[in-house]
């Protein structure tokens, strides 16, 4: 008898444990991180400096929030797919760890209260930008271009690019056009990355009957789109050094990260033997990329030189 309790009792903990990490895996915290730390750099460079603490977390929490209702919703529209792709498989909705309606009701409760806490604690106008991310990330990406057209991560990526201009106008309550070119690097670094990914999982795609550019084109063309869209992210990146946005730090940073990922990009187009290793590469480069980029923008604003 008491050892049933035990058992009892130790089972209650590790199965509330596991309804935690099954909510938890909903929200994707792999991609969320990224999404905040750019924030926080947008933040950062608006403010040149480190903008008080409260304000911060404020941010960050709302922040997290909204992409984990995004990503939600998302998984709760995508479930029929995500059991398709082995990619995919072991998410909470595929793998029955957790019901399509709790889900779905999980999501839109962060959406809402993400839309509260950045209203109350930080601005109206950065909860009305990330409350406009989730709404086109669900309605227009996952509903209206994922499954209808190779250019679902080109136009989709603009989502993915919003928390900056929130980072931006948490600080200063506007969207300036250094925060519109902010959104550009963003934007413009999405394809490559997800095009990367895209060749290393294409079977996935194809089963699943996700029209993902190597299904619809073929590979030697998103190849060449990669390398094409790594010229045009160095491109915009330099505008900041043009309209004096950034300085020499940045400027020399910028040329070596872009630069690197144009070398990658080269080499996957041309070393089609290779090419599962040069996308594998591109695609985890790319995190490292992105990463980098703002906090060398970062550092130029504080540094200004």
């Amino acid at each position: 008898m008491i050892v049933k309790e035990i058992a009892s009792s130790e089972k209650e903990p590790e199965s509330l444990r596991q309804l935690i990490s099954s909510y938890i895996n909903l929200i994707k915290p792999h991609v969320t991180v990224l999404l905040l730390g750019i924030t926080v750099a947008a933040m950062a460079i608006a403010y040149q400096g480190l903008p008080p603490l409260g304000l911060v977390l404020a941010t960050l929490l709302g922040g997290a929030m909204a992409a984990g209702s995004a990503n939600c919703i998302n998984c709760y529209i995508d479930r029929d797919i995500d059991q398709l792709m082995g990619r995919t498989q072991r998410r909470s909705l595929p793998a029955g760890k957790v019901q399509p309606t709790q889900a779905l009701i999980f999501g839109i409760l962060l959406g809402v209260g993400s839309f509260a806490v950045l209203t109350v604690f930080v601005n109206l106008l950065s909860a009305v930008l990330s409350f406009a991310a989730i709404l086109f990330y669900v309605f227009v990406y996952t509903l209206g271009l994922k499954r209808n057209t190779a250019q679902n991560i080109v136009i989709g990526g603009a989502a993915g690019a919003v928390p900056v201009l929130v980072g931006w106008a948490a600080v200063t309550n506007e969207v300036s056009l250094a925060a519109i070119w902010l959104f550009a690097i963003v934007f413009y670094w999405t394809p490559p990355h997800f095009w990367a990914l895209s060749l290393l999982i294409q079977k996935d795609y194809e089963k699943a009957s996700v029209p993902m550019l190597p299904v619809l084109m073929g590979e030697q063309e998103t190849r060449r789109q990669i390398f094409l869209y790594s010229l045009l992210l160095l491109a915009v990146t330099l505008i900041l050094f043009v309209l004096h946005t950034m300085g020499y730090i940045f400027l020399a940073g910028a040329l070596i990260l872009g630069g690197i990922l144009i070398y990658m990009s080269v080499r996957l187009l041309r070393d089609q033997a290779d090419s599962k290793k040069w996308a594998r590469t591109i695609f985890w480069y790319s995190n490292c990329y992105l990463a980098a980029i703002f906090a060398i923008m970062v550092i130029d604003r504080v540094v200004h030189f």
